[in-house]
């Protein structure tokens, strides 16, 4: 079978499980998404990676990665493979000395030790076909909605747009310092984003 190539388009709180996230695969070059419900903790590790920052400690998918690389094994490539009752099953292909290995895994943490290896993450036409939506207006209408959601909890948590661009930018570096203390890799990544518009501006 073919393989299709995936990138992360997106990655928001799910409405549909309370405490979950949702990640969001597109298709390369085609018009299919592929949302996957994740956990907390393996979408706190994605988007650490995607927003490169640095955690205090390192966690269970740096652990991975710099194990991997102490013994000279490459991770060549992540795969999602099956669909079944609403569950992706994924792997994760690794090299070393030419041997190719092929390693079960959840697909939330293969994707996340996949974006710390910059490696490509690949599907097939079946699975974008049994659990894949269409970019579309209704899918568009949706994310939109799920956006206002986050900006209300963002309005809560005192890290609203408003409230960051009246900050200053000492406040912003103390906010971000606590923000990476306590593991809140969310709300470090919005503040990052204003401090660097100061920056650049």
């Amino acid at each position: 079978m073919q393989k299709i190539k995936l990138s992360i388009s997106g990655l928001s709180y799910s409405q549909t499980q309370s405490g979950a996230y949702a990640l969001m695969l597109t298709e390369v070059g085609g018009k299919r998404r592929l949302p996957i419900v994740i956990g907390g903790f393996e979408a706190q590790a994605i988007a650490v990676e995607l927003e490169k920052m640095k955690p205090n400690r390192p966690l269970t998918h740096d652990l991975f990665k710099s194990f991997a690389i102490a013994y000279d094994v490459e991770v060549k490539e992540i795969i999602i493979y099956n669909f079944d009752e609403g569950i992706f099953y994924a792997k994760i292909i690794c090299i070393k000395d030419d041997i190719i290995t092929e390693i079960d895994s959840r697909t939330s943490d293969a994707i996340a030790i996949g974006v710390r290896f910059d490696c490509p993450i690949y599907t097939f036409d079946k699975i974008l076909q049994d659990a894949g939506t269409l970019i579309d207006d209704e899918f568009d209408q949706e994310d939109l909605t799920d956006q206002e959601d986050e900006e209300d909890e963002d309005e809560d948590s005192g890290t609203s747009e408003e409230f960051l661009k009246d900050a200053t930018k000492e406040r912003l570096e103390n906010l971000l310092n606590d923000a990476i203390q306590n593991e809140d890799y969310e709300a470090a990544s919005k503040i990052r984003d204003e401090l660097q518009k100061r920056t650049n501006s």
